[in-house]
């Protein structure tokens, strides 16, 4: 791929802050450059950059300065994109989710094959020390074998910070869409892919209004659902409940919690890369478990990172297989909610090495 390994990025919106910062930081990535619908955004972006340059997205991907493009589109335009990108025999690492639909999802994932380029895809938030010291508590049979788990998102709706929230409510967005990934890819991680799922889901509102600026007053459609729960049999046996709305203020519940036969676990908002984890043990108290795996003070963008260092024999966590798997638990959730049936699996997928404890100068350089 070569070192340092050359990033492109189309769509320069709010969540690429949060990638540069990383990138910024990490010596084996360089961002080489940057298009966006608004080039003057893109340029604006660029101009922070060292070496880095705007242009428009056909520019970008025909440049062979970039070895992978980072592809922070709306999601309605991540299929689009990202079989743009592996056309050009580019590399793809999208945000989250892999793709609006599960269909345009596999075919991002056949093109990627069959081009021989590396897919990825968000949430890389499961690699950092939170998740990671929860699943190493796991492995290392704190709980004894994982019975069930809960995970909670509760939030009233992004309509009151995010200055453009109008794709939130549209095809590949509402709750499960948008929060899912981080929770559902994290649950992968702990108890192992999904054989099955039930559920059901509601939309409170046809409309909202936002409150944010700078359009604040203006009223958007709500095409999605917006309140869903649902049940999900891993392959292990073990069942997760899920619950993701964008209709409630909060909650007190624990982001995520682990029941085992031995023990429970707390697990920390798998939205951020760190976090404290809580183990109590069947007849004692609930206690602070030191951090022991994960990337040390990581932010978004270290799953390229990680994907610079992977090699034949360690290969990168934040792939493609994994996120095609945690959309069709998605779109499997929603289809079961619709239908008011079980829905079973067609995939699965071997769930990535375990992270190691590694600090942040170390996964930096």
């Amino acid at each position: 791929m070569g070192s340092p390994h050359r990033v492109g990025i189309i769509g320069v919106g709010v969540i690429s802050r949060a990638y540069l910062k990383t990138f910024a930081e990490a010596e084996s990535v360089q961002v080489t450059a940057l298009a966006d619908i608004d080039l003057a955004r893109a340029e604006a972006a660029a101009a922070e950059i060292p070496g880095a340059q705007a242009m428009t997205v056909e520019a970008l991907l025909a440049s062979d300065q970039v070895d992978t493009v980072l592809n922070l589109t709306i999601p309605a335009a991540h299929a689009e994109i990202a079989l743009k990108a592996i056309a050009a025999g580019k590399h793809v690492f999208g945000e989250k989710p892999l793709a609006a639909t599960y269909a345009d999802a596999v075919k991002v994932i056949a093109a990627g094959a069959a081009a021989g380029v590396w897919v990825g895809c968000a949430p890389d938030t499961v690699l950092g020390t939170g998740i990671q010291t929860a699943r190493a508590v796991i492995e290392a049979g704190s709980i004894g074998r994982p019975v069930g788990a809960s995970a909670t998102m509760v939030t009233p709706g992004h309509e009151a910070w995010h200055p453009a929230p109008d794709f939130y409510y549209q095809a590949g967005g509402g709750p499960v869409y948008d929060m899912g990934p981080y929770y559902v890819t994290a649950l992968i991680h702990l108890l192992g892919p999904v054989r099955s799922v039930v559920g059901m889901a509601s939309r409170t509102r046809a409309e909202r209004t936002i409150t944010s600026q700078p359009r604040s007053g203006e009223v958007i459609r709500v095409d999605v659902p917006t309140h869903v729960t649902g049940v999900l049999e891993h392959e292990g046996g073990a069942l997760s409940t899920l619950i993701m709305t964008f209709d409630g203020a909060g909650t007190k519940s624990p982001n995520i919690e682990v029941q085992g036969e031995l023990g429970s676990l707390t697990v920390p908002d798998p939205n951020q890369f760190s976090g404290e984890v809580t183990l109590k043990p069947n007849g004692g108290e609930w206690a602070v478990v030191p951090t022991s795996a994960g990337y040390e003070d990581s932010g978004r963008g270290v799953g390229i990172v990680d994907f610079a260092a992977s090699t034949s024999e360690r290969p990168a966590r934040a792939n493609g297989d994994v996120a095609l798997h945690a959309l069709e638990v998605m779109t499997a959730l929603h289809e079961a909610a619709a239908s008011g049936t079980r829905a079973e699996l067609t995939t699965t997928c071997v769930v990535p090495p375990a992270v190691p404890f590694t600090a942040a100068e170390e996964w930096r350089a």
